[in-house]
């Protein structure tokens, strides 16, 4: 009997070890202020903290890494992570990923321009001529994307488009609204450029999960915690809380604007 008991509880830990396992995931993003970014090196976000509480109240560990974003999708497809944050659903990603059918935010890509450049941009014909800053790997829309009327150029972070914007490399950049707004507050380029009337298209965000056993179970479990926590008070304040942000870094626009008017 002793023998039989010491064996069942080697078992018993084999088992235990193996769930622990399963229940921690390596997730890939790339920096996308104020959904899911680093500072001073550790992940902030309002997609990320919604997302941490997800998992934690589904006793999921999560290892968080963040690269550029062409990469996340390729790990993803050869399986060498277990998801990504903060992606769209297109058919070309349905073969090797899972979704939650709940997103986590959404996305307007639009286009920013150095400031007093006319005419305003309003319709894609408007961009015929241009080179168009773009991030490689990101899915702006079929319209967009096979226009032949500009030039896209592609690169490999969100700031380094800024840059090349203020260096005259490209005419125009396309980013979502609230990311191009807090970069060019943190950039400090309030007065040097400015958002135009464009919506190139609109997305949800989701959490995206490698193709592999359990993850169908997971994506539904993940979908109805994050149902439940958006009806909490404590997902509005995490919302307040990126919103007051952004109401702030508006503020200081608009104070920049009326000061640039003066």
């Amino acid at each position: 009997m002793p023998d039989l008991a010491r064996l069942l509880g080697l078992l018993l830990l084999v088992c235990l070890s193996s769930l622990a396992q399963a229940e921690r995931l390596r997730l890939v993003s790339d920096d996308w202020a104020p959904y899911i970014y680093q500072e001073n090196g550790q992940p902030k976000g309002i997609d990320y903290e919604v997302s941490r509480e997800v998992f934690k109240r589904l006793s999921i560990e999560v290892d968080w890494q963040f690269l550029p974003w062409k990469r996340c999708l390729a790990m993803v497809e050869q399986g060498q992570v277990d998801g990504v944050l903060d992606i769209f659903q297109i058919d070309t990603r349905k073969s090797y990923m899972i979704y939650p059918d709940e997103p986590l935010s959404n996305v307007e890509f639009v286009v920013f321009r150095k400031r007093a450049q006319r005419p305003l941009i309003t319709h894609l014909h408007d961009l015929a001529g241009l080179t168009v800053g773009i991030s490689p790997g990101y899915a702006y829309g079929p319209h967009f994307n096979e226009s032949p009327l500009f030039k896209r150029e592609a690169a490999p972070t969100h700031e380094a488009n800024f840059g090349k914007l203020m260096l005259g490399r490209i005419d125009a950049l396309v980013t979502d609204r609230q990311v191009g707004r807090f970069l060019r507050h943190q950039l400090g380029l309030l007065q040097q450029v400015e958002e135009q009337p464009l919506l190139i298209s609109r997305h949800a965000q989701y959490l995206g999960l490698a193709q592999k056993p359990g993850r169908q179970k997971l994506a539904q479990a993940f979908a109805d915690e994050l149902r439940q926590f958006k009806r909490e008070p404590a997902y509005a304040a995490i919302s307040a809380r990126y919103a007051g942000d952004a109401e702030r870094f508006d503020d200081a626009i608009e104070q920049q604007e009326r000061g640039t008017l003066r």
